[in-house]
């Protein structure tokens, strides 16, 4: 077989197509890995600091470890809060730990030196009249949410002027490209929270289902006006994040009453302009929400968290067949380890990548103790012909 592009190699194993090799796909770092391996002479400390999903930094490092293209190479739309809220400090206590109102309008406990998600102290939407006040207005549509283009840089994504359009009508690539199509419900769910959305779906179902609705239309207007631009994307992906080890933070039955028809709607339209593939990036235990995706036209999971519950896509695949696909799944804690894990871990991969329709991907960014020799390792194995 003719060698094949990045691009053609991974849309013809997520259709079940006859391709060269598997490819060999990441999704991104930590920053503190970057600023270790720039310590240790592995790469310059601009190239760390230039680093974001899918731009010329990102790729020159694909080149030096061995990837193939960042799965996170996508067109981000504006489908927030337009004008978000203006953060500033609410309260400071002794030991420096500040309660900060965030961009989303919930007051936050910041912690010196703490990495991980903050928690929350109080939500301004909590009903009707916040809702009316505050954030109904703020969903409200324009070009300018599609016309300035979006890229992921540093774990924030920073807007440019219309160029990012126009650039994916012209030429060719070697990588895949997909179009962020929103959160249905892991957005809203940002801003009420997980308890506060119950409380709201069983205070005020009107009012719960109506926020869905809103968001839901925003998110599908951003994608008709990108789609209708003669833009190319080769996928469509969700971002959600509304689960935890032991299952969904949402009702499923809720949420195939209230969301899984937004699903569909997107994924009808997505499926006019002839994209047949779109995934779904989703923490936690998804098993309960994985048939409501399915059923609404999202049919690739990513990124398959190995976690504590070792998520896989067998299971899946046994159960829902090969419209299911998959990528991710890999158990990137084996960077910090020695050879024989790394071999171990893509012996155990191989036997996955021969049901078909999935990609081997680390389940989440590459972390801290990941080891720069490791990761070029994984990759030259990989290459080798699944």
């Amino acid at each position: 077989m003719a060698a094949m592009t990045h691009r053609e190699r991974a849309l013809a194993v997520l259709r079940y197509q006859p391709y060269d090799r598997m490819p060999v796909v990441h999704f991104g770092y930590w920053r503190e890995l970057l600023q270790k391996w720039a310590a240790e002479g592995h790469i310059p400390g601009s190239l760390a600091r230039a680093h974001g999903d899918g731009n010329p930094a990102d790729r020159e490092l694909d080149a030096l470890l061995g990837w193939d293209f960042n799965w996170q190479c996508m067109f981000y739309p504006d489908h927030g809060l337009r004008p978000g809220f203006e953060s500033k400090v609410i309260e400071t206590f002794a030991d420096g730990t500040e309660h900060v109102l965030n961009h989303l309008g919930v007051v936050i406990r910041r912690k010196p030196g703490a990495g991980s998600i903050p928690s929350e102290i109080r939500h301004t939407l909590t009903d009707r009249a916040s809702w009316e006040e505050h954030y109904r207005f703020r969903y409200a549509w324009s070009e300018e949410r599609v016309t300035k283009s979006g890229v992921l840089v540093n774990d924030r994504v920073e807007r440019f002027d219309e160029g990012g359009l126009a650039f994916l009508r012209e030429g060719d690539r070697d990588y895949l490209y997909g179009l962020h199509c929103g959160s249905l419900y892991g957005d809203i769910r940002n801003i009420v929270g997980v308890e506060g959305g119950s409380y709201l779906y069983c205070d005020d179902e009107d009012l719960f289902t109506e926020i869905i609705d809103t968001h839901a239309e925003l998110c599908y207007r951003n994608v008709k006006f990108a789609l209708e631009s003669g833009a190319r994307f080769d996928f469509g992906h969700f971002w959600e994040d509304i689960c935890f080890k032991n299952g969904p933070l949402v009702i499923p039955d809720v949420f195939a009453e209230k969301v899984g028809p937004h699903y569909r709607r997107i994924t009808d339209l997505l499926g006019q302009h002839g994209i047949d593939l779109v995934s779904l990036d989703c923490d936690g235990c998804i098993d309960a929400l994985v048939p409501i995706w399915l059923e609404n036209g999202v049919n690739t999971m990513f990124p398959i968290e190995v976690g504590t519950w070792n998520a896989s896509i067998a299971p899946w695949r046994a159960r829902y067949g090969k419209a299911l696909r998959g990528v991710g799944g890999m158990n990137k804690n084996i960077f910090a380890l020695d050879r024989a894990a790394v071999d171990a871990e893509i012996a155990r991969l191989r036997r996955l990548i021969e049901l078909g329709g999935y990609i081997p991907c680390p389940d989440h960014r590459l972390p801290p103790d990941a080891r720069w020799d490791l990761v070029k390792y994984y990759c030259e194995r990989m290459r080798e012909r699944a």
